[in-house]
Order: C-alpha cells, then sequence, then structure tokens
C-alpha cells in the first residue's frame, strides 16, 4: 500500500435543527490511499455523501481536519483552494439535475477551463474532444443539449467533466443508482478503465453492495455518521464482523433460488429514535440481536482484529499481539 492520498481524522459534521443538533458526521478518521477506490457503503441518511462533499470542502467540518497530498485543506489560501479544486472533483449521482439544461454539451464541458483560465480556445477545442473520446462519446454531440442525451450518456458527460481539469482523486457519489441496471455496468466499466488509465483515486459511495464488491479495493461500512467496519473487499465479504455488515450482507440476493430460500436472513429491528438511544453505549446496540448489557453502557472501540480489518464491536476477537486501538470514541 502506497502512502495516503488523503487523511481524515476525527471528523464531525453537525446540523441545528430546531430543538436538537443533529451529528451528520460523527468522529471519522480514514486513510485513503492513492491509486485505489475505497467503497463506502451504508443505509439512507448514514452520513456517506456529506462525508464525500466535506472531503472536497463543498461542506465544512464541525471539527477535525483534512489532509490532500500532506496539505491541511483548512489552512490553505483562497489561491490554495482553487489550485486544490483541480485535483479533487465529484461525479454526482442524478445526471438529470447535475448538468445545466441551458447549456450545450461543450459548454459544460469548457465551463472548468474558463473557471480556472486554463488553455487558449484553439486548446479548449481538442480537450473538449479529447475528454469526449474518454468517455465513449463522439464529438458530434458536442452541440446537443442535455436533455438529447440518454441517462448513460449524460453521466457520461458528468464524468468528462469531473476529468477535465485532471484531477487525482474523485468522490463518485451514487454515480449509478439513477440509471438502468444494464447502463450502471457499462459506467462502472468505464470507471475503472479511467482510474487504470489515468491513475486515478476514487471514494465510491453506493448502495449496491454488487457493486461495491466489484469495483472497490476496500470497504467501509457506516452506520449513523460513525465507521463501524473497515476491510480489504474479499475479506469484508467473507467475514463480516459488525452485526450491521453482517445484516447488509444478508440481504444481497443469491442467483440459485434453492441457497435463497434456505439461508437465513437478518431482519433488524426498528429504528431507535435519538432521544431514545443510550449516548454512551453502542449506536447499533438498540437494532443489533447480539447485544447485550455492555453494549448499552460502554461504547465499542475502533479495533484491528486481524491485518486491515477494523471493527467497533465488543464481540470482536482482537490480534493476537497487543491490541491497536486507533479511536476511543
Amino acid at each position: 500500500m502506497t502512502a495516503p492520498l488523503l487523511q481524515m481524522y476525527r471528523l464531525k459534521k453537525h446540523f441545528s435543527l430546531q430543538n436538537s443538533l443533529l451529528k451528520a458526521i460523527d468522529d471519522v478518521s480514514l486513510d485513503i490511499y492513492e491509486g485505489e477506490t475505497l467503497g463506502l457503503v451504508g443505509e439512507s441518511g448514514c452520513g456517506k455523501s456529506t462525508l464525500g462533499k466535506m472531503l472536497l470542502r463543498l461542506e465544512s467540518p464541525t471539527e477535525g481536519h483534512i489532509h490532500f497530498d500532506s496539505l491541511n485543506l483548512a489552512k490553505l489560501s483562497r489561491d490554495e483552494k482553487k489550485l486544490m479544486c483541480q485535483k479533487m472533483q465529484m461525479i454526482f449521482q442524478d445526471p438529470y439535475s447535475s448538468l445545466n439544461p441551458r447549456m450545450t454539451i461543450a459548454d459544460i464541458l469548457k465551463e472548468p477551463f474558463k473557471i480556472h483560465s486554463l488553455h487558449s480556445k484553439s486548446q479548449l477545442e481538442e480537450e473538449i474532444k479529447h475528454l469526449l473520446s474518454l468517455v465513449g462519446i463522439h464529438s458530434s454531440f458536442l452541440g446537443r443539449y442535455p436533455h438529447e442525451l440518454s441517462g448513460g450518456q449524460r453521466q457520461r458527460i458528468g464524468i468528462a467533466r469531473a476529468l477535465a481539469l485532471r484531477p487525482r482523486f474523485i468522490v463518485c457519489d451514487e454515480p449509478v443508482s439513477a440509471l438502468d441496471v444494464s447502463v450502471q455496468a457499462q459506467i462502472v466499466n468505464l470507471l475503472k478503465e479511467l482510474q487504470s488509465k489515468l491513475k486515478l483515486t476514487y471514494l465510491f459511495i453506493a448502495h449496491d453492495l454488487g457493486i461495491i464488491k466489484y469495483i472497490s479495493s476496500r470497504v467501509a461500512v457506516m452506520y449513523l455518521g460513525k465507521l463501524v467496519e473497515l476491510a480489504p473487499t474479499e475479506e469484508l465479504y467473507k467475514n463480516p464482523l459488525h452485526p450491521y455488515t453482517e445484516a447488509l450482507f444478508s440481504s444481497i440476493p443469491i442467483p440459485d433460488p434453492k441457497q435463497e430460500r434456505q439461508r437465513k436472513k437478518i431482519i433488524l429491528a426498528e429504528e431507535t429514535l435519538p432521544s431514545t438511544r443510550s449516548p454512551k453505549g453502542c449506536i447499533f446496540s438498540g437494532r443489533c440481536p447480539y447485544a447485550e448489557n455492555i453494549c448499552h453502557h460502554i461504547r465499542p472501540k475502533w479495533r484491528e482484529t486481524s491485518p486491515g480489518h477494523f471493527v467497533a464491536c465488543h464481540r470482536s476477537a482482537p490480534l493476537d499481539s497487543p491490541l491497536k486501538v486507533l479511536n476511543d470514541s
């Protein structure tokens, strides 16, 4: 594993509501390594997209630090922030709303270059044609508007726009969830090809556990703004340790109908209200089928149970060597 390209340390993001405080991200520490795809999974509302936006400074952290290539993003000057935008980009979830309907494809792709004052007019024409070729779109589409393209074609334009400034790191915020299943595979394969060709690093946010397994080198599982498990992809799918991860994986359909009928599915209890959760115990204790008394009163520590496999659960077994504790929640 190479050195971390992006490092998060004790990130928190809180939103003030009428009479309460919403902890969208609650004490997340994580490294993303150059050239890898880190998959991020969890149910809707757990904070996945908020975390991705914070990494690109589209949301400001309430607490914590973010370092990109050893630079503290909170301490950059205005010019340095603009330069950093060239290195970090996002592919948005919905290709129907993320493209300006009043702009042609040519104008959409030219916009990043104009904002950053890159390339002359003659160079710009060649650059946007090159971007289209990268994502498999013919240059004849340059004069069209987004509504004249299919969903998959629009998302390819969104990918081309993200690649325009030649970034090193891209947040893929559920980039295929709004597409037909047949098109999803094409877009995921395109992202893998571009990563290999352009040496990109991805944070890939998704609900589809099959896609996450296919594209990710490591997977992080998030629940209510906290990481509950992190491991290399094959290790996590073979040996999930956290009860929430087990429940997620039990929902993956098995192609064999006989095996599907025979396997045991984990049905979680209904989510408890924030006001009824124990502030000291495990955040998952109200729904966990294995919860014991300790789970309701003591927050589990973030532990490495095998090389590269981390989990926050009292049931997890530590390494034979002295326990490595990364975070005390």
